[in-house]
């Protein structure tokens, strides 16, 4: 029978707002890399492959952030689907075997306005749905049966009971504890274990307890890391649906979870999703729309601080100083939820220590650790464009006497030996074995990019600290000549970056004076932010280093290909790359698309706004935008790419400020 998925979604959520794209499935095997996410504001999610298996450890239909955002749990592994006795689920096994290989009736799949996919079977189609509505502790999944006859569907529960960075060894005696009700089960892994709550709107459930073993991840064997596990089978609802008819599962910590129709659940997801779009205001493009859309995944509540907070990035990271501050402008002001960025600001600031912002809040326990730089020189950098979006006059004046307190302390000298140079104004600092910028590559004691002394980025960002105070101590009446001063002595001392013979920046002045000659983005900074510290002349010259030798279309490179320590393949491309072949090319040649935000601020600076320009930029950033409908995290963007061609998508299939710089300057420059 002829069927339009996206006519049906249409129908089904009504006006959208968004253009709802099919992922083109020719040519999909079992391995296909694609991945789709679904969050709930509170650090849970759900997210797989789009072929329906699990090729992380981080995958699972229901992993629930029982301290959100925090203490990820993977409680409901996957639901395989049998519908008529034809099985459409797929699975990876140790063995090498791919069984049942259920991707191959998929015909169809989008991720909007929720992850659907359209499996073509004899006299119809059956569409499932996954779904999760924001501030509720729990997932939906639907089927909706469109076919000419009824169908008779077996679903398979398979559960767990992990921390989403670990695996489980099932063992026989390990047996889950199910109460079974009329229209739901209660299951708990053992008795100190958080409960999971499977409600389903139609059918029966009979327990089948017992042990599926050795399923593979492919995606971990790849990482170097363990990629087996065992799940538990705990029992399987049938269900026969008639022409037309749907089922809904909803899984999640709550008992008294009400059974809600996929239908409702879907139209909700679709209505929040309109509501974001709205508060950005007119979209730039449909681009823009997918990624304001993108953006909310990262925009968390923490309960701990009562406060919202930003994930850094999908699958493993928590919510990190620095990443929030650099994402919280595109993620929340130029998507328009200004008041997000004011709450984030206050909870940082509340944890400002010894003038420093945290390095992160650490999964367990509410100690923050403070081993960065950088992230609290990018807080100014971030309340100035507050101040420029919402004249919030208020938040100024409140953190003010914060930011004046960073300066003191730098002026006296805080942890790790970070302190003001009285000859130059310039931030030095550091410890050995210690990496306190961005690029914070370490094996074990061995620091990847060892950057101990002045470096360019951190300057780059003191100088912009300073002027911000300045320019905000002015605006609430104060006296800001102490900052001015600074701010002068530190430009003067800039430049013993300028490394004539480049033509562009050194990336450290070393503690000893020498220098580093190494070509790296960070240089960039130097030109991009609001206070820039070069000549003209000089900015056009590093523009012209940097997209030579960095720019690439998904974004810039962490190092030169000619340097010696280039590596064009993170984890220079092995087939099994474990965590030291990973760490040790994480910065020296991947692509970061982060970077392309100050590029293009940069770029626009020095050569304007004219059409020329703006083309030239578009024509460079067309293949991130088509990677967000593209090659890893459907709608997302990626944490980092290759550094040679064709630049395949690594990392982390959804970061943050991948994504927050991309809304901030498509839409600040109407790109």
């Amino acid at each position: 029978m002829s069927f339009d998925l996206i006519s049906w979604l249409k129908c089904q959520v009504g006006a959208y707002g968004l253009d709802i794209p099919l992922v083109d499935l020719s040519g999909m095997g079992a391995g296909d890399g694609r991945e789709w996410l679904v969050t709930n504001g509170l650090g849970s999610f759900a997210s797989g492959s789009i072929t329906g298996a699990n090729t992380r450890r981080y995958h699972g239909l229901f992993v629930a952030a029982l301290e959100p955002p925090v203490r990820r749990t993977v409680m409901l592994s996957r639901i395989d689907e049998i519908a008529d006795g034809l099985e459409l689920g797929t699975n990876f096994w140790t063995s090498g075997a791919v069984s049942p290989e259920g991707f191959k009736r998929m015909v169809d799949f989008t991720i909007y306005p929720v992850p659907t996919w359209n499996f073509e079977l004899a006299g119809g189609h059956l569409l499932k749905q996954v779904a999760m509505l924001p501030g509720k502790q729990e997932v939906t999944v639907g089927y909706t049966w469109l076919g000419e006859k009824p169908l008779t569907l077996s679903l398979k529960m398979l559960v767990n009971y992990r921390d989403y960075h670990s695996q489980t060894k099932g063992a026989p005696d390990w047996q889950f504890q199910q109460d079974v009700g009329t229209d739901r089960v209660r299951i708990r892994a053992y008795g100190s274990a958080s409960e999971l709550t499977v409600a389903f709107s139609r059918g029966i459930y009979k327990m089948q307890p017992e042990w599926y073993w050795n399923y593979y991840w492919p995606r971990e064997h790849e990482r170097g890391l363990d990629y087996r596990e065992d799940n538990f089978h705990a029992g399987r609802l049938e269900v026969s649906l008639e022409p037309g008819a749907s089922l809904t599962i909803t899984a999640g910590l709550d008992p008294s979870t009400p059974v809600r129709s996929i239908d409702d659940v879907v139209r909700a997801v679709a209505a929040h999703h309109r509501e974001l779009l709205k508060a950005a205001g007119p979209p730039v493009s449909e681009d823009v729309k997918r990624l304001v859309i993108g953006a909310d995944s990262f925009i968390v509540e923490r309960r701990s601080t009562a406060s919202d907070s930003i994930i850094a990035g999908y699958h493993w990271f928590a919510d990190w100083g620095r990443d929030s501050m650099i994402s919280l402008v595109g993620l929340a002001l130029y998507s328009g939820r200004p008041q997000i960025a004011a709450g984030i600001l206050r909870t940082f600031g509340h944890y400002l220590s010894e003038g420093m912002l945290p390095n992160n809040f650490p999964d367990s326990g509410m100690t923050p650790h403070y081993n960065t730089a950088d992230a609290t020189l990018w807080w100014a950098w971030a309340l100035h464009e507050y101040h420029l979006a919402t004249g919030d006059a208020s938040l100024v004046v409140e953190q003010i006497p914060l930011l004046e307190s960073v300066v003191a302390w730098h002026l006296k000298g805080t942890r790790y030996h970070l302190h003001v140079d009285p000859a130059d104004g310039l931030i030095s600092g550091g410890e050995p074995g210690v990496q306190l910028t961005w690029m914070d590559a370490k094996v074990g004691d061995y620091v990847v990019t060892p950057r101990t002394g002045k470096a360019v980025e951190i300057n780059a960002l003191w100088f912009n600290f300073l002027k911000v105070l300045e320019k905000l101590v002015a605006t609430a009446g104060g006296d800001a000549t102490k900052y001015g001063e600074l701010a002068a002595k530190v430009r003067k001392g800039f430049q013993a970056f300028w490394n004539a013979e480049a033509g562009c920046l050194f990336d450290v002045i070393r503690e000893d004076g020498t220098t580093d000659a190494s070509i790296r983005p960070n240089q960039l900074l130097a030109v991009s932010l609001p206070f820039e510290l070069v000549s003209a002349e000089q900015g056009r010259s590093i523009l012209g280093v940097v997209e030579r030798e960095l720019l690439t279309p998904a974004g810039l490179r962490s190092l030169a290909p000619g340097d010696p320590a280039y590596h064009g393949r993170y984890g220079d491309g092995k087939p099994v790359a474990n965590q030291y072949d990973r760490d040790i090319t994480y910065h020296q040649g991947t692509v970061w698309p982060w970077l392309l935000g100050p590029w293009v601020d940069a770029r626009v600076k020095l050569h304007g706004h004219g059409a020329e320009n703006l083309s030239f930029i578009r024509e460079k950033l067309a293949h991130i935008k088509w990677h967000v409908m593209g090659e890893a995290g459907q709608g997302s963007v990626s944490e980092i790419f290759d550094g040679d061609a064709p630049h395949a998508p690594c990392g982390c299939i959804a970061q943050a400020w991948s994504v927050a710089e991309l809304i901030r300057v498509l839409t600040k420059y109407k790109l």
